[in-house]
């Protein structure tokens, strides 16, 4: 009798590096690996000196707190796979991994975009209402908001995982990225995968949902900021605002970008679809404590008084 060999239980997939770059692979590992360590330092700082200081026990930064782990999970999940490809060509992951680490990926990426989402929330909140701000946003109700947002983001990717693992997939095994995304795993199945796809629309809407309540969010704070009679408060309220603006921009602009490149350019380069979607991952956690340290002064006063920079 004559087996199907047309469709048959995977047991790993290969991800890819950089194509065209393979002898440079090593290399390449050098900056992607001082990222790593640096996103790990910076987030793991802001975290420790908020923790210590209890001039900062504020809503500000109880959020920049959740933002700070929703990096940490980021790198964790995602760049240990990238390195292993880069430094030691082990392209290969086995499928349970492969499902748990995209599952991790789009949990922690719905985290992030949530938390940029409640801190836009705060923002408005600060300028529209000072003198009440810290009656609105009491310690309770910011865990509260915190607890409610975390669910929120693992209940809704919580079903990816499953519908991948009742896919049948073929001879194909070779993923285009350097860790494992839902849509890139979808795409090798030979069985019916309608469901997974409009799943993860489902998903990609509810994540672009969030960059426009926050755009909103901005539009209330600009109406509110130009209802301020003086121009020096105006820019004072404005400039409480910098850090998050930049924190949004560095998140959302290469998910536009790659979803722009999707849609609508006729030749698409795969080699900058890939540096596109490792940035992705790796530019977030290593730029957000480096923008929070430069633009907030509070916390770059504490950073460098912990590093013996600056006298108490």
């Amino acid at each position: 009798m004559l087996l199907n060999t047309s469709e048959v239980d995977v047991g790993s997939f290969l991800l890819i590096g950089i194509p065209g770059l393979e002898h440079m692979h090593i290399w390449v590992s050098i900056p992607i690996c001082l990222m790593y360590l640096t996103a790990i330092l910076g987030n793991c700082t802001i975290l420790c000196v908020i923790r210590t200081e209890s001039s900062l026990h504020e809503p500000m930064y109880y959020f920049l707190s959740m933002l700070a782990l929703s990096d940490l999970g980021l790198s964790f999940s995602s760049i240990p796979t990238m390195l292993r490809i880069f430094l030691f060509n082990a392209m290969g992951i086995s499928a349970d991994a492969c499902i748990a680490q995209e599952f991790f990926i789009h949990g922690f990426t719905d985290m992030e975009s949530s938390v940029l989402l409640i801190m836009s929330f705060d923002r408005f909140v600060a300028i529209r209402h000072p003198l009440r701000y810290s009656s609105i946003l009491t310690s309770s109700r910011v865990v509260q908001i915190g607890l409610v947002f975390a669910v929120k983001s693992i209940l809704l990717v919580l079903p990816l995982p499953f519908t991948l693992k009742r896919l049948r997939y073929c001879d194909k095994h070779l993923l285009s990225h350097s860790y494992c995304l839902h849509q890139d795993v979808m795409k090798l199945a030979c069985s019916d995968n309608r469901v997974n796809f409009y799943y993860g629309l489902f998903v990609a809407l509810c994540m672009m949902s969030d960059s426009v309540f926050i755009a909103v969010s901005y539009v209330f704070i600009l109406k509110t900021v130009l209802g301020i009679a003086s121009h020096r408060e105006r820019l004072k309220a404005l400039n409480t605002c910098v850090s998050h603006i930049c924190a949004v921009l560095i998140f959302y602009v290469p998910i536009i970008t790659l979803a722009t490149m999707h849609r609508f350019a006729k030749h698409k380069s795969p080699l900058a679809m890939i540096l596109i979607a490792d940035a992705f991952l790796l530019v977030p956690p290593l730029m957000n404590p480096i923008v929070y340290c430069v633009k907030t002064r509070q916390i770059r006063v504490k950073v460098l008084e912990k590093l013996g920079l600056r006298s108490k």
